[in-house]
């Protein structure tokens, strides 16, 4: 596995892991604006961690994933990465033009993004697990403590909002949704109860349904291992 600029300016490559939800959200992402990309999978778990290589820290010195090549640049950072195709490429837009509800878009998604998944991504499970020996059960209670406080919150900005529909903001799929079903997905995956947030489950059941959606998720990634 080699971790490289392409040599087509012009193309979109990704870096991703089929599990990631910031990768995941990607996909998303550029599946709705209808675009092409080549997938360079980073294996989060093998050999303790293909994100951890040289190579690969001298394109992401991070060591995350997502990353995104065009042009000879690499964008990092899911919604930096989103922000930037939105504002690159035509298509449909995912973000509102009202300047209001463009800033409510971004806030939903953050809450998400800086709110619930730093505290539950791959780095602080094997944190907690590996360097305070906490135990899989009390990880996964941690982790379901805090998706349910942030989906909490969010499920009642859902449903005091206007723009009332089958997504999160109108019948149109935008930047929010893209955040909302990878963090679902992480829920789901780890029997978080969500029972308690049926209009979440409802936007989430929804976009499922959509082919952009179902090309981007996990099970369908060419790196994706059973079970």
């Amino acid at each position: 596995m080699t971790f490289e600029s392409t040599s087509d300016q012009q193309a979109l490559v990704l870096y991703d892991y089929w599990r990631s939800s910031a990768s995941y959200r990607v996909r998303i992402a550029l599946n709705l604006k209808g675009l092409s990309y080549e997938q360079r999978p980073v294996d989060l778990v093998l050999d303790g961690g293909q994100q951890h290589s040289s190579d690969y820290r001298q394109l992401n010195p991070q060591g995350l994933v997502p990353a995104l090549v065009h042009g000879g640049q690499v964008i990092t950072q899911s919604l930096a990465i989103i922000e930037y195709i939105e504002e690159t490429f035509s298509g449909e837009s995912l973000l509102p033009a009202d300047a209001f509800q463009k800033a409510t878009a971004k806030s939903m998604a953050l809450s998400i993004a800086c709110d619930i998944h730093p505290l539950n991504n791959l780095r602080v499970q094997q944190y907690l697990k590996g360097k305070l020996d906490v135990s899989a059960e009390q990880t996964v209670t941690w982790m379901n403590h805090w998706v349910s406080l942030g989906f909490a919150s969010l499920e009642k900005r859902l449903q005091a909002s206007d723009a009332n529909g089958s997504c999160c903001l109108g019948d149109v799929p935008g930047l929010v949704d893209c955040f909302l079903v990878p963090q679902v997905y992480n829920a789901e995956r780890f029997a978080c109860d969500l029972s308690a947030f049926p209009r979440i489950r409802e936007i989430a059941h929804n976009c499922r349904s959509i082919s952009a959606f179902q090309a981007a998720a996990p099970e369908n990634q060419p790196d994706s291992v059973p079970g």
